[in-house]
């Protein structure tokens, strides 16, 4: 064996730079994917902040209490506004979510731990995210064929109908929110003697909650705005609602019709109610953005 030259220092590495170039090729193109991806995000952005500007413009000048407080008024008729349809919005809308959440939620659970891997359960999430492309019309046919041929246009009808098109939004995010619960914590509770459903409503559904409650209100908040399913159900109302079973105005329905009036002042309080709309809708949204930071 030849001798080893143990006073050899090893060859040095050469030295690797950290600094950033501005005109070296990945910084070039690096800076024109950026500014490209913002020139396309600010483009996209300008229909958006037109219709809010158009929005706050228009219906902010009639947006007041009367319009808040007071019934539709007639064809030639002058002030009033649309606080029926705002109770009806309201209404349609809580009895969607009364009947939407607790399905869900129970299909979520059988989905996310029941039995996730039975055919039964492959096909039902893949019924519930055809769902979520559904056309919102469709809805509303359904609807009718099933409860307004036999009951009339109503309240309940229109619920039904929204609570259609909530239910795939509450399933599937509940259930991403329930298999995103640490496997530590139900194997824990199992170790302490507890049965599934202790496991389910004790610990899954607790630890759960933030993204169970951002799906319900982005689900609240896609209803709110629909129009199409109220119109083969509900229909419209020009007074206060008495009771359920009975045509009912909503927001939606009622920015449609006036909209296409040849009166200013029914104009007026479509944009006004317009608005309003949007404000629901974006209350909803932002409420669902605070409940989904708090993390699992």
């Amino acid at each position: 064996m030849s001798d080893i030259d143990l006073t050899s220092r090893p060859q040095a590495l050469p030295r690797l730079s950290l600094e950033r170039r501005p005109f070296e090729l990945r910084a070039l193109t690096s800076g024109l994917l950026t500014g490209l991806t913002w020139g396309i995000a600010i483009l996209g952005s300008i229909p958006l902040f037109s219709v809010i500007i158009m929005l706050v413009t228009e219906g902010g000048a009639r947006l007041d209490i009367e319009a808040l407080t007071a019934l539709p008024p007639a064809g030639f008729e002058m002030g009033g506004g649309f606080a029926n349809a705002i109770i009806g919005t309201v209404v349609m809308v809580g009895i969607a979510t009364v009947i939407s959440v607790p399905i869900g939620l129970l299909a979520a659970i059988y989905l996310a731990i029941l039995d996730p891997h039975s055919p039964l359960a492959g096909t039902s999430r893949f019924v519930a995210k055809t769902l979520t492309g559904f056309p919102s019309i469709l809805a509303g046919v359904f609807t009718y064929a099933v409860l307004v041929i036999n009951f009339g246009y109503s309240a309940v009808a229109g619920g039904v109908a929204l609570a259609v098109l909530m239910l795939p939004t509450v399933v599937l995010a509940a259930e991403e929110s329930m298999k995103q619960v640490p496997q530590k914590m139900t194997d824990a509770a199992y170790g302490m003697g507890c049965t599934r459903s202790q496991v389910i409503w004790k610990v899954v559904l607790p630890t759960g909650l933030p993204g169970i409650l951002t799906g319900v209100m982005l689900a609240v908040a896609g209803a709110a705005g629909e129009s199409a399913p109220l119109l083969f159900t509900a229909l419209f109302s020009n007074y206060f609602m008495t009771e359920l079973m009975e045509p009912t105005a909503s927001l939606s329905i009622l920015i449609y019709n006036f909209s296409s009036m040849p009166f200013d002042n029914q104009i007026e309080l479509a944009w006004a109610a317009s608005l309003v709309l949007v404000l629901i809708v974006l209350v909803f949204n932002i409420l669902a953005r605070l409940i989904g930071q708090s993390k699992v």
